[in-house]
């Protein structure tokens, strides 16, 4: 079984999705969670971690560089035996140290086209340029902000929208469903 670290930074709806298909789903018997770690102490998801009685992690990068708090991340997770580095609403880029210890192995999901649109706000953004279909891209990251290559995307028909709270709505139902659905085409070979 692939073993995961899930990395999260708030509510960690993608995180608890993952984690309802390990317990019962596709992702049942293929991906094993060992830890969820986050880098805010009070992020809504370490809660729905325990429930699923998945052990947490936290750490503070208040008042760090990034390469500096990201050091003290690898020598927290080198306590754990994992295969992937899954992001599920993890708000800190990640160094250039942190991408080269774990390259190849850090996923990552992102609300938009990368080709089009990285960073943050996709889904204000979609709304914003009144674009009628946005995607949903699964990634592998490198270096830059959202410049990994893309492993998967699916379309989120956006017609009627009249909100960004709308936007991100349809967007979120995709989501939850497709990263789940991407981990397990890449994890289906490994285990």
């Amino acid at each position: 079984m692939t073993k995961i670290v899930i990395f999260i930074s708030g509510r960690g709806s993608n995180m608890e999705a993952i984690l309802k298909e390990c317990k019962n789903g596709i992702l049942k018997g293929i991906a094993e969670p060992v830890l969820v770690f986050s880098d805010k102490k009070d992020a809504g998801g370490l809660e729905t971690a325990k429930k699923y009685g998945i052990k947490t992690e936290t750490l503070s990068a208040k008042g760090k560089k990034r390469q500096e708090f990201d050091t003290e991340v690898i020598n927290l997770l080198s306590k754990y035996k994992f295969d992937y580095i899954i992001l599920a609403g993890y708000m800190r880029i990640l160094s250039d140290v942190f991408v080269k210890k774990y390259s190849g192995k850090i996923i990552n999901i992102h609300p938009a086209d990368t080709n089009l649109h990285q960073g943050l706000h996709a889904y204000e953004w979609a709304f914003k340029n009144k674009i009628q279909e946005t995607k949903i891209t699964v990634h592998y990251v490198n270096e830059g902000v959202d410049t990994g290559k893309i492993i998967a995307q699916k379309t989120v028909d956006l017609t009627g929208c009249k909100t960004s709270e709308e936007v991100e709505k349809r967007g979120l139902a995709v989501e939850h469903q497709f990263y789940s659905e991407t981990l397990y085409n890449i994890l289906k070979n490994n285990h």
